[in-house]
């Protein structure tokens, strides 16, 4: 196993960071309708391959369309019902509740939506680079998405 040596500081601020709930930045690129928080990035914490935060949308509330450039991403549902659409019409939709994953690919045109009309979505979201990196689009979305289940691919009923 290879072993980096430690650097001249022994990793005491090079290594392991812990970063408090209330010292998230907002000032992160954003799509209108939600509130994206940057906790882990190149810039805060020298993240070479990560980007990793928070984004909140109010009750009732949707994001406007976007897209991630050549990203992943990676959102936690942390709390509420989280409506995703997604599609170059957004014509695709599917839900996730507290516990889900949801897993975006570089370039798909999406947009999230609370589907909650009293309480807020709360989730944790992760993306593979250091940097963020939002495109905002505008799209005609079309009136009724078709709903997509996910169909696990190693494990099939």
């Amino acid at each position: 196993m290879e072993h980096t040596h430690a650097p001249a500081d022994g990793w005491k601020h090079t290594g392991v960071r812990v970063i408090p709930a209330d010292s998230l930045d907002s000032n992160t690129p954003q799509t209108p309708g939600m509130n994206r928080a940057a906790a882990i990035d190149f810039a805060r914490a020298g993240a070479q391959k990560l980007w990793a935060g928070t984004v909140r949308i109010e009750a009732n509330a949707r994001t406007g369309a976007h897209h991630h450039g050549s990203l992943e991403s990676i959102i936690y549902v942390v709390s509420g019902r989280a409506r995703m659409r997604w599609g170059e019409h957004l014509e695709f939709v599917a839900e996730a509740g507290p516990g889900d994953f949801i897993f975006v690919p570089p370039y798909v045109p999406h947009q999230e939506i609370n589907a909650s009309t009293d309480e807020p979505l709360s989730c944790v979201l992760v993306r593979s680079d250091g940097e963020a990196t939002v495109v905002n689009l505008d799209i005609e979305a079309v009136e009724a998405p078709t709903p997509v289940a996910w169909i696990d691919p190693i494990h099939k009923a």
